[in-house]
Order: C-alpha cells, then structure tokens, then sequence
C-alpha cells in the first residue's frame, strides 16, 4: 500500500515505511526513538530509514548534541510528499464530511482518534 496514490509522483513507498516516516521530528530524530515510536525493532526501523534514505525521503547526518550519534532527518522531496498526502487527506475528509454530515463526522473523528489511542500510541 502506498502512502500517496495516483499520479502525485510519490507512490514509492509503502505503509510500514510511512510507519516510520510520520515520527520523524522536523528537527531530526534519533533511529532508536523512531524504532520505539513504531513500535518495532531498531533493526525493522533501520531497513525502513535504509529504504526512505535511498528513495531520497531522509538522510542520516551526525548528531550536534552527541557525536556518535546520528540523526534522522526530513529531505525536500518528503516535504512535498507530505503536502500532497495532507491535500488528498483534506479531499478524502470533505467528501466523507459531505456524505455524512457534520455531527456524524464529527463522532467518526473522535471515534478514530479514540481507537488510535490503542492502535498507535505514539502517534503525533
């Protein structure tokens, strides 16, 4: 599954590198935060930072804070990826908002946000 459909130009990666992706600080995050943010293992976390690294979405550069340390951090091409997948999210919204009302899709929101709550935890 891909995170941006269509002819957006950003149907190169999958779910669970997304997974990954969304956590990532704008300010840079370290790979073991992300792994447990995904709430997988650093060496699945860093397969996935492997492959948005090669696909150009991220780089790895050393950390200020701490010299051994490296840091992942967001590349221009995922800034465009994200305004194109908060554009189609937007699009997706207004129709379901359209279809059923503003009070109904009010309580399916807070209805999804509930469930994200034991699906993902560390979701942002």
């Amino acid at each position: 599954m891909s995170f941006c459909h269509g002819s957006s130009g950003f149907d190169d990666w999958t779910l669970a590198q997304s997974r990954v992706f969304q956590r990532v600080s704008p300010y840079g995050s370290r790979p073991t935060d992300l792994a447990d943010q995904a709430q997988m293992t650093k060496q699945s976390a860093g397969v996935l930072v492997d492959q948005l690294e090669r696909l150009g979405y991220v780089r790895r550069v050393p950390d200020p804070t701490d010299g051994r340390a490296r840091l992942i951090v967001i590349e221009q091409r995922s800034r465009r990826a994200v305004e194109v997948a908060t554009a189609t999210l937007d699009e997706i919204y207004a129709e379901w908002k359209a279809y059923l009302g503003t009070r109904n899709f009010t309580l399916l929101h807070q209805i999804l946000d509930q469930l994200r709550e034991i699906t993902d935890p560390y979701a942002r």
